[in-house]
């Protein structure tokens, strides 16, 4: 029987189709249960072998997000962080291949006596045992389950739930299915059945869901609901409407206005206090009715899969709630800035961000938008990878460094202003061997950077292996490329700054991940508000050259 009994479960699955939404109704039904009063917390259980998503691709999985201890996870950790206070370690997230790493060392030390080691009991039992001890300090745990019910790769997670729901006991765990209930234009009508049949597959291997979350286009009539209620055994008022909403932001609204929470705490005997949206609501009106727009032009090569930059466009869009503006974002490959004029593609862009990455395909596409920016005073961020651009293009255009580059593109460059760290060099092994997690950052007194945070000693994630290499920290400043930012002992440097620009900064760390929608990063929130600057800049010259 597991510990912790005072501890609830909410077990979240999904069925029919992948991106269904399962992590944002984990995130939103966490963000009212925590209004509520309660500590909440979250599992993301990922079925592929992989031990951590740090060494995949973006296009395939999105962005991996890195957590103050230093874990590389999947991108709805950042989706529970954005909506709650809660912050996520490397216990929120595990993988199949973390397990069977885990189950197969303890059989080579022994540990399990000479039995034959089996999918049932040993990896169930390491799989509830990670589930549990990670919820020590929470009054709810919402433990999502990725992919969908009748994934080969998910049977050992769903089945090691449903062994949970019964140790766990009725009033301790409940079962909450997300699924999609599809317009068909031709029909003229909304279909239940792939609703119903997933939830036939769900019971099939033992879980019965208490709660269904209907992915659907429109909001579902009473009758619909009710439908699904009576094939799928749940009651109606059970039976929640998920419809596409314009912004993320806007769920935990829908969900609250649809009585989810109340039956949530219901279902789980919990004591708590009204849901107050009051937050929320303001959140979605500026989302809905910003005063002014601005377009942000991000330089990448994974713009096809806007996923790859979750947590980066989460922190604009946050900058934009902040700044009372509709930001929008104008994604170029940064290959094509290699072949075509940079005007062309930036220049009716309000700000340019190039952000975090690996690999040389189209770094001189991202060098030519940081020195476009930086000649033509377009507010300039750029993340990690793009820092380190920043200061290459800055050293070959500013500081006659011609020769410069980064020794992960170039080993041969006479002038390798990006380096590899030295605690780096030994490693070979890919996998979480990185600078991760939260590190300490002293910023210079006098710095922009000072002042737009309003403090000198800051924390940020990073997940890097290059650093400006120190060699050439002279020759840069002298030429006026201001590190405003280090390391406590002075050793690395963490972030720079154009001082006489309308607003060029580069940074080590990752911000990105910090940012929430009701307190906007102050770094993304400083950074839309120069963009706004150069809008109206712009809209004054106009306006006085057609009096003109």
């Amino acid at each position: 029987m597991p510990k912790h009994r005072t501890t609830k479960f909410v077990f979240i699955t999904g069925g029919v189709l992948s991106s269904l939404g399962k992590g944002i109704t984990a995130a939103g039904l966490g963000a009212l249960m925590e209004n509520r009063g309660l500590r909440v917390s979250f599992i993301k259980l990922d079925p592929y072998i992989n031990v951590d998503p740090g060494t995949m691709n973006p296009f395939q999985h999105g962005e991996v997000f890195v957590t103050d201890d230093g874990a590389e996870t999947d991108l709805d950790l950042g989706h529970y962080e954005r909506f709650t206070t809660t912050r996520m370690t490397r216990a929120n997230n595990f993988t199949t291949g973390q397990v069977y790493d885990s189950v197969i060392s303890k059989e080579r030390r022994g540990e399990y006596l000479g039995a034959t080691v089996q999918v049932i009991p040993h990896i169930t039992d390491e799989i509830k045992a990670r589930v549990i001890d990670a919820s020590e300090d929470c009054d709810l745990m919402f433990v999502e389950v990725g992919g969908t019910v009748g994934d080969i790769e998910s049977l050992p997670f769903l089945e090691a739930i449903r062994q949970l729901g019964i140790e766990l006991g009725r009033e301790n765990a409940v079962f909450l299915h997300v699924t999609l209930v599809p317009y068909l234009p031709a029909a003229d009508e909304v279909k239940t059945k792939p609703t119903q049949h997933s939830v036939k597959q769900l019971r099939e291997i033992g879980i019965q869901p208490d709660f269904l979350v209907c992915r659907s286009d429109r909001d579902l009539p009473r009758d619909i609901k009710r439908k699904i209620a009576l094939f799928c055994n749940v009651p109606t008022e059970r039976v929640v409407t998920a419809r596409d909403a314009r912004s993320i932001y806007e769920i935990p609204v829908l969900l609250a206005e649809q009585g989810i929470d109340h039956e949530l705490a219901t279902a789980l005997n919990i004591w708590s206090r009204g849901t107050d949206l009051t937050e929320w609501r303001k959140i979605v009106d500026r989302i809905h009715n910003p005063r002014h727009e601005v377009t942000v032009g991000i330089v990448g090569k994974y713009v096809d899969l806007t996923d790859s930059y979750k947590s980066l466009n989460e922190a604009l869009f946050h900058a934009g709630i902040a700044n009372e503006v509709r930001v929008n974002l104008k994604f170029i490959d940064s290959e094509d800035l290699e072949q075509l004029e940079a005007e062309h593609l930036l220049g009716d862009c309000d700000g340019i961000l190039v952000p975090g990455g690996f690999g040389k395909r189209g770094t001189e596409g991202k060098i030519r938008a940081a020195r476009y920016a930086r000649e033509n005073d377009v507010p300039y961020f750029g993340i990690c990878l793009g820092m380190q651009l920043a200061v290459v293009e800055f050293a070959r255009n500013v500081a006659g460094l011609k020769d410069a580059n980064s020794a992960e593109f170039n080993p041969e460059s006479s002038a390798p202003v990006i380096a590899l760290m030295a605690d780096q060099e030994a490693i070979k092994t890919k996998g979480a061997t990185m600078r991760l997690g939260a590190y300490d950052c002293v910023l210079a007194d006098d710095s922009r950077a000072a002042r737009i945070y309003g403090n000198t000693l800051i924390s940020e994630r990073h997940r890097h292996r290059y650093e400006v290499n120190n060699a050439f920290r002279a020759p840069l400043e002298e030429a006026g490329l201001v590190f405003s930012g280090t390391s406590p002992d002075g050793v690395l440097v963490e972030m720079i700054e154009i001082p006489e620009l309308r607003w060029f900064i580069g940074c080590q760390a990752h911000p990105e991940f910090k940012s929430r929608p009701g307190h906007a990063h102050p770094l993304f929130a400083s950074y839309i508000s120069a963009c706004m600057d150069l809008m109206h800049a712009r809209a004054g010259s106009d306006v006085q050259a057609s009096a003109e």
